[in-house]
């Protein structure tokens, strides 16, 4: 929980000043949400690529299954057993 904390308090933070824009209807500099969700995906894009250097075996062992299933396939087309 202790990692977590700045980021609740940033949130909280935030969540408090987004009611006090609201309540004086200002409009708020924050970039557009089209901005932001494109900053969200970065961010996703960043951390899948880090979870994924964590798991190589996983990653590997997914290529390696794929490389067989698609091999297999190609085998079997030539047989003529599937369509």
């Amino acid at each position: 929980m202790g990692q977590l904390h700045p980021y609740i308090l940033s949130l909280v933070v935030g969540l408090g000043i987004g009611v006090v824009y609201g309540l004086v209807s200002v409009r708020s500099p924050a970039p557009p949400i089209i901005a932001l969700l494109g900053l969200l995906g970065r961010l996703a894009g960043e951390a899948g690529v880090q979870w994924l250097k964590g798991h190589t075996n996983l990653v590997q062992a997914v290529l390696h299954e794929k490389s067989f299933a698609h091999h297999g396939t190609d085998e079997a087309a030539k047989k003529g057993d599937v369509a």
